[in-house]
């Protein structure tokens, strides 16, 4: 049995099963779905190698939820200027931005649900047949939806990959090496600022 706390081993072997060590039981991408919504941490290593391969099976998971009826999460307008931002010199930062955001997205969701039982009490079923709960929860997505849209807004100032800017009139003089950085330095007090707000709004 794996130590507590300790991320649960599940092996892939070639014909693609799935092998949990912890349950010594074979599992599937189903299984591995569930045990992310109960927060059960696993790593996935290739039987034969040891390499971790958790990355790609946790896409495969959501790749196979998002194609389920009535399953699909990702708008399509994510999903273009999330590929826009591969090999474009802010995919370096794009990671970091997303897991800030999700962590406040997940802080805030807590504290709905906190505040929705303190006031509403028992059961989901009790609030939800109350006007003021789906005003509530129609209110908190808004808000949700407006993090998201905002946070990502910040990045479409920057040119995403396979763009050009439009020509000026006169060619620009070569910049020197001190206004490059003085750029670079504003640049990376706008990442600052950007995370700073996203964990503000988490609080």
């Amino acid at each position: 049995m794996p130590v507590k706390d300790e991320p649960v081993v599940i092996k892939k072997y070639a014909n693609r099963r799935l092998y949990n060590t912890g349950t010594s039981t074979y599992v599937t991408l189903e299984d591995l779905a569930e045990m992310v919504k109960r927060g059960e941490d696993f790593n996935v290593q290739d039987a034969k190698t040891g390499e971790d391969i958790t990355h790609p099976v946790l896409t495969q998971i959501i790749f196979e939820l998002e194609n389920k009826d009535g399953q699909n999460m990702l708008p399509v307008s994510f999903l273009r200027q999330l590929i826009s931002f591969y090999g474009d010199q802010m995919q370096m930062i794009v990671p970091s931005f997303l897991e800030q955001s999700m962590i406040a997205f997940s802080k805030e969701q807590e504290r709905f649900r906190e505040q929705m039982t303190s006031a509403f009490g028992k059961s989901p079923i009790d609030f939800m047949s109350m006007p003021t709960s789906i005003k509530a929860i129609e209110e908190q997505t808004r808000r949700n939806m407006e993090m998201f849209q905002n946070a990502m807004k910040m990045f479409t100032a920057f040119p995403a990959a396979g763009t050009t800017a439009p020509e000026p009139e006169e060619a620009p003089k070569p910049r020197r090496a001190a206004e490059k950085t003085d750029e670079l330095a504003e640049l990376k007090d706008q990442i600052a600022a950007m995370q700073r707000k996203l964990e503000q709004l988490g609080k």
